[in-house]
């Protein structure tokens, strides 16, 4: 089962190199499973026993189940579907001594940059284009070894094993392509869409890293993929919700964009985007405002993102105590004492029962107190909608890295604990 999760999950991964993607391939998921998909411009029509999505900016998603009998309790996983990578700039193409053409491209999010050197990159995403007097938004995907960021040789940069400071305006643009030529990248793209090159208007385009996901280890313990973070925790919370049966709550599976910068845009964890899904739920059920906040004060959220495990070559990067998370232990609980993570001891004290019932493992998580961490998803989500809430997530390595590691065990353990929660 474990080994079968972790190949569903990879798969998952592959179709999904950005967050446009990956809404996309819930969608077709869950559609396949029953569910209706709603638009935030249409009335919406609830009933008993109905099964309904909604995206915002196609990058984001929110699924929910209305159980037959009535129920006053929304039940949230909350999970994020961007990562930390490069966005490829408007006209992009910088010619470099009459020889080379690089793409200028900039950062989105807090990454590890030396990982992304010499690996086989392309880019993906989407585009807007002129069609029949409107606009439309396509998804691309150049499904092939498109472009590179080379290192700079050894025998050039003498100290380069004593610790680089890289500077992502010059050491991190891709090369795309070698001699005299005009080729763009949005003729590359106009010829894939079948559109002409000046009808694409805009985009928000990516790279990603080309490696495809691979099970290792001395007894195929690990996974090491991109984009595990968060896509391990987005993927786990979906089959939790097609697993589960006879839902006795208002069970939503939430998956926000832009969390790797902040979560301030209309579809992150900031906006109104979940508190306007629950409104309206309440509202498609007869009930009124008043019902809603008491609605909210009797629920329980999961913000799910991933954790950092112990590390076989930092061990002093963790707490002193036993807080030092192993992949295949289990899920982790996240504690600060700063509400960097919301988790306090009543949700706390509510998601290991969760656990325990689900029957699978769990470990808890504190940064050393010299140590900042990183805020997540609860604490911001929290601001629009307040309710009891636990921060989590699956241990792994190299987070942020375009190349990440994880247990094959863990993606199960957080799907039978999502199918607790939602059933």
């Amino acid at each position: 089962m474990y080994i079968e999760t972790t190949e569903k999950l990879l798969d998952f991964i592959e179709k999904s190199p950005t967050a446009f993607q990956a809404v996309d391939e819930m969608q077709k998921r869950l559609t396949e499973n029953g569910f209706e998909v709603l638009s935030e411009k249409e009335y919406w029509k609830l009933i008993p026993g109905g099964k309904y999505l909604v995206t915002r900016n196609n990058s984001a998603l929110i699924a929910f189940c209305i159980p037959e009998k009535e129920s006053r309790v929304f039940h949230i996983m909350a999970s994020h579907s961007d990562s930390p990578s490069f966005k490829i700039k408007e006209n992009p193409e910088i010619k470099v001594d009459n020889s080379y053409v690089k793409l200028n491209v900039e950062k989105y999010g807090g990454m590890l940059m030396a990982p992304w050197f010499d690996r086989p990159l392309s880019v993906a995403g989407r585009v807007i284009i002129r069609r029949n007097g409107g606009l439309k938004e396509k998804l691309i995907n150049i499904k092939r070894d498109l472009v590179m960021i080379p290192n700079l040789a050894i025998h050039m940069n003498r100290e380069a094993n004593n610790g680089v400071s890289y500077n992502p305006q010059k050491d991190l643009q891709p090369l795309f392509a070698v001699g005299n030529t005009d080729r763009t990248l949005l003729e590359i793209i106009a010829e894939q869409t079948g559109v002409k090159k000046e009808d694409i208007i805009s985009h928000d385009l990516f790279l990603y890293n080309r490696m495809p996901g691979t099970i290792w280890g001395a007894d195929k313990e690990f996974v090491s993929s991109a984009r595990l973070d968060d896509l391990q925790c987005a993927f786990a919370s979906m089959e939790g919700l097609l697993r589960a049966q006879n839902h006795e709550s208002i069970a939503v599976h939430c998956v926000m964009d832009n969390e790797e910068v902040g979560s301030g845009t209309k579809q992150g964890a900031a906006s109104t985007f979940l508190k306007d899904t629950l409104l309206r739920i309440n509202m498609g059920l007869g009930r009124t405002y008043e019902e809603y906040l008491m609605t909210l004060a009797g629920s329980f959220m999961v913000s799910a993102d991933n954790a950092h495990a112990l590390h076989p070559n930092y061990t002093d990067k963790t707490d002193p105590t036993n807080h030092h998370p192993v992949l295949n232990k289990g899920i982790v609980i996240k504690f600060n004492a700063n509400q960097k993570y919301c988790t306090d001891a009543v949700s706390a004290a509510i998601f290991k029962e969760l656990c325990t019932k689900a029957g699978v493992p769990y470990q808890t998580f504190v940064n050393r107190s010299d140590i900042a961490g990183g805020s997540t998803l609860g604490n911001i989500s929290n601001t629009q909608v307040p309710m009891n809430t636990v921060d989590i997530g699956l241990p792994q390595l190299a987070m942020h890295s375009p190349y990440e590691t994880a247990g094959v065990k863990d993606t199960e353990y957080l799907v039978r604990a999502a199918e607790e929660l939602f059933a």
